[in-house]
């Protein structure tokens, strides 16, 4: 079965044709980075206006390079939830107008369920049942995914996601947008221990994460020390942030992993091509004997391949749409 799959939740357009969920025909993302870094972050109005100006040629690009023309594809799926309302209803309602033209079945994909379902590209042979780490700028889940389209949340994040707080700590540091990635490259040459930064936990929920206060305790030791006139080494700061990030990732993923007896961890989102994440969960799994699987750097961020990918077993599960479909900004992943 192949899929056009189409991609457009924040500030990137993409559009992808996938083949029984597992094989990448095509992807094309025509991405918004450098026009939003003028503004330090996302600004949505921006985002939806870029989206409608490249829907059309990304999606023409993808069934070009797939060999393919419209109505040779299977199914058309789409991203309607979360995200921004914008951003998505670009990509309803393109898609809803390619299946009415088409008549094409309409495939709905929760943006999250993309993002772990990215795996099964990189991954052929990784089937359910596994637990996941979804970590990204918007989201932080762990998920145990029973089926693939049967999950339940075991955790998830009380305040800021783990990409977000990476970014904003990132820009507290005099990083550009979008700082993350800047940070997590830096952070490789400092020393990670050379700052002590809280280990923030949530009482009452062993499995749930709370980012704001180490997000804050950043802020704080940098402006103290500007108030002192005191030189803060940057480089040191950020190898000890991202520890403490991902000190608190691992272990929470430790403790989901041992509740459920699951023996197949997987990362997914955006963070999840951070090196020290990917490095210590790779080491934590080889002591342990589980499987580790992460998803190939491409497929790490937002994409339509992953949007593909899951849509093959939506449809599977009979898991269709009308043209009445709607975009939605907020919405449960299980």
């Amino acid at each position: 079965m192949r899929i056009l799959a189409l991609e457009s939740s924040c500030d990137e357009t993409a559009a992808a044709v996938v083949e029984d969920g597992r094989k990448v025909l095509s992807s094309v993302i025509a991405s918004q980075v450098e026009e939003h870094k003028l503004y330090g972050g996302v600004v949505p109005e921006i985002a939806s206006r870029r989206h409608c100006e490249a829907v059309v040629p990304v999606t023409e690009q993808a069934l070009e390079q797939a060999g393919m023309t419209l109505s040779e594809v299977d199914a058309i799926a789409v991203t309607y939830a979360p995200g921004l309302i914008g951003a998505l209803l670009v990509g309803v309602n393109f898609a809803k107008g390619l299946c009415m033209a088409s008549g094409k079945p309409l495939i709905p994909v929760h943006h999250l369920r993309s993002h772990i379902a990215a795996n099964y590209l990189t991954s052929p042979e990784l089937t359910p049942p596994f637990l996941c780490l979804v970590v990204s700028g918007g989201h932080t889940h762990l998920v145990e995914v029973r089926d693939y389209t049967d999950l339940r949340v075991l955790g998830q994040t009380r305040d800021d996601a783990a990409g977000e707080a990476f970014d904003k700590a990132a820009r507290a540091m005099g990083l550009p947008y979008p700082g993350g990635i800047e940070l997590d490259r830096r952070a490789e040459e400092g020393n990670e221990n050379a700052f002590r930064l809280p280990h923030p936990r949530v009482d009452g929920a062993p499995l749930d994460f709370s980012f704001s206060g180490l997000k804050t305790a950043v802020i704080n030791l940098l402006h103290n020390a500007k108030q002192r006139g005191e030189e803060v080494n940057l480089t040191d700061l950020m190898a000890s942030y991202r520890k403490a990030v991902v000190d608190c990732l691992e272990e929470n993923t430790v403790k989901a992993m041992e509740q459920t007896g699951s023996q197949k961890l997987v990362i997914a989102g955006g963070v999840s091509a951070n090196r020290l994440l990917r490095r210590r969960l790779q080491s934590m799994s080889d002591k342990r004997h589980w499987q580790f699987y992460c998803p190939e750097i491409r497929y790490c961020g937002d994409n339509a391949a992953m949007v593909g990918a899951q849509a093959y077993y939506e449809y599977q599960a009979g898991h269709t749409a009308g043209l009445d479909l709607n975009a939605k900004p907020e919405l449960s992943i299980s």
